[in-house]
């Protein structure tokens, strides 16, 4: 006998993967609020009057980091006409 172990076998408890359910949900809509925003972010950037290079790295920056490039861009990045 095992103090402080289940004696269950893993698949047939009830309440398994009640928490994940959730957790994918939260995390998948979380995910496309921020793709949402990063596609708001870089067609905001393409019409922006700034030169071409910067408008390439804010792209990359937000691509390669997605919420701190949209955080970044939010407070430093160039603006729409």
């Amino acid at each position: 006998m095992r103090i402080g172990w289940s004696q269950e076998h893993p698949s047939t408890r009830q309440d398994q993967g009640k928490g994940r359910e959730v957790g994918i949900e939260v995390g998948g809509i979380l995910g496309l609020v921020i793709l949402i925003a990063d596609i708001w972010a870089i067609v905001n950037i393409f019409g922006s009057s700034a030169s071409v290079g910067s408008k390439v790295l804010w792209i990359v920056i937000v691509l390669v980091l997605p919420v701190i490039g949209l955080i970044l861009w939010w407070l430093m990045g160039p603006r729409s006409r």
